[in-house]
């Protein structure tokens, strides 16, 4: 049976209104083909269940040091900050009792059943706004097989779904999804196939053509285009991808998504190089200029409220 299909998330975003139309509940689910350099969820990035430490809120209570049968966590200092990694099986007993919320776990299996009954809560706001359920990542379809599942017990319900995609899978696995697809929100990271290698570790032939395939069906996309300044703010990138998405057929709107550097700590937590550029985030005048060279093109750009991030 399709309810008992297993996801694995890192994340459920309750009435989140970034991610689609209206009120909407949001599943992060884990693993992605990219590795940009500004990404902002680094525990999305493997598929694996990751446990993250912040020695900033430890208050050495020695809780965990109890709990853990490897003896990962160590108090004498070795260590990420008492944390021995590598000896770690990630049983989670530590997460269980760390009452500062220092040891978190990054990634649980999750049944289309158990994951509808958390999104029918909210089924009366989806009703009043015209809100619904986005599958988000990471990369949703590298689970392809959960995201088709959750896609038609969403459609069964009668429940909006938006997929939120990087656009760097098969397109295989967009044609076994896109028949309970409401909405899809795809990003361009960046329009030059090279520079796209070096920010995200790969091309963006296989985005670039999925992209244009997306656009005959009848299926409204929404573009959502991150702003690094310094890596793809540059007049030359806007226009051209100004270019490219004034071609492509039912591209409803761009949404423009600017840069911070928050997520450096959990890089940290995670036992990663905090990859993230060291940039400035973009100014609201140079986010206009952006939308503005857009919509000279003739498209719809949204330019997030002051403090919005991406």
């Amino acid at each position: 049976m399709s309810e008992r299909v297993t996801g694995r998330i890192f994340d459920i975003k309750r009435f989140a209104v970034h991610d689609g139309p209206g009120v909407r509940t949001t599943f992060f689910l884990k693993g992605c083909p990219l590795r940009c350099a500004w990404c902002h969820n680094p525990e999305s990035m493997s598929r694996d269940v990751e446990l993250a430490f912040y020695p900033d809120k430890c208050i050495a209570c020695g809780a965990c040091v109890d709990a853990c049968p490897q003896g990962a966590q160590d108090r004498s200092g070795a260590g990420e900050g008492g944390y021995l990694r590598e000896a770690c099986d990630l049983t989670g007993s530590c997460v269980d009792v760390c009452y500062a919320e220092a040891l978190v776990t990054h990634g649980r299996d999750l049944t289309v059943e158990d994951a509808m009954a958390q999104a029918l809560l909210d089924l009366a706001f989806y009703e009043e706004s015209g809100g619904g359920v986005t599958l988000s990542g990471g990369e949703p379809l590298a689970q392809v097989e959960f995201v088709r599942a959750m896609l038609q017990a969403c459609a069964a319900a009668e429940i909006h779904t938006a997929l939120d995609t990087s656009g760097q899978v098969a397109w295989g696995a967009f044609e076994s999804v896109l028949p309970w697809v409401n909405l899809v929100l795809y990003d361009l990271k960046h329009i030059d196939s090279e520079r796209h290698r070096e920010y995200t570790g790969a091309s963006n032939e296989r985005i670039l053509e999925n992209l244009w395939k997306l656009g005959q069906l009848d299926i409204p996309i929404e573009v959502r285009m991150p702003i690094v300044p310094g890596l793809n703010d540059d007049p030359e990138a806007i226009e051209g991808a100004a270019r490219l998405l004034s071609e492509v057929e039912n591209v409803v709107a761009v949404r423009l998504l600017p840069y911070h550097r928050l997520a450096g700590e959990k890089y940290r937590s995670l036992g990663r190089v905090n990859t993230m550029p060291e940039a400035p985030s973009p100014t609201r005048e140079g986010m206009e200029d952006i939308a503005n060279r857009l919509r000279l093109r003739g498209l719809r750009v949204i330019v997030p409220e002051e403090g919005a991030r991406a």
